[in-house]
């Protein structure tokens, strides 16, 4: 069987795009202080209803980073005043991961930015959505195969 060519290849395409679609939120990111790693762990916690806050372990299998990515990232989070991690008064193993004020002000700061991702992307909303769903179907598929 010949080899495929590379612009056929999925994973490339794969690549390419999160490489693309990294550089149309890294001006948007710098407005904002935060880097694309920390904004999807902002976004968990802007989309957590929790007034204790999120565990670092649930944090972590939503955004798929593990404990030594993630511990960093929250450090810095907290050194830049949006969040606060605390130990669990239940059990003191796990720690919690709660916004700030700073941290919940940030997130009408951000509210533009899908729309402006949206945009750059030249794709429907319902295109931008199909996209979304078929990409979690073929992440799942991968990740139960591996």
């Amino acid at each position: 069987m010949p080899s495929l060519p590379l612009n056929q290849h999925t994973c490339f395409a794969l690549y390419s795009a999160s490489l693309a679609m990294t550089k149309v939120y890294r001006p948007l990111l710098a407005k904002l202080g935060l880097t694309y790693p920390q904004y999807i762990v902002m976004l968990v916690l802007w989309e957590s209803a929790a007034p204790q806050g999120v565990m670092v372990s649930a944090i972590g299998q939503a955004v798929f980073l593990d404990s030594g990515t993630l511990t960093p990232l929250l450090k810095k989070l907290e050194l830049l005043g949006l969040v606060q991690r605390k130990r669990s008064a239940e059990d003191e193993r796990c720690v919690l991961v709660c916004l700030t004020a700073k941290g919940r002000a940030l997130q009408a700061k951000a509210s533009q930015i899908p729309a402006c991702v949206a945009q750059a992307s030249a794709c429907s909303v319902a295109d931008l959505s199909d996209l979304n769903v078929r990409l979690q179907g073929l992440r799942t598929a991968l990740l139960a195969s591996a």
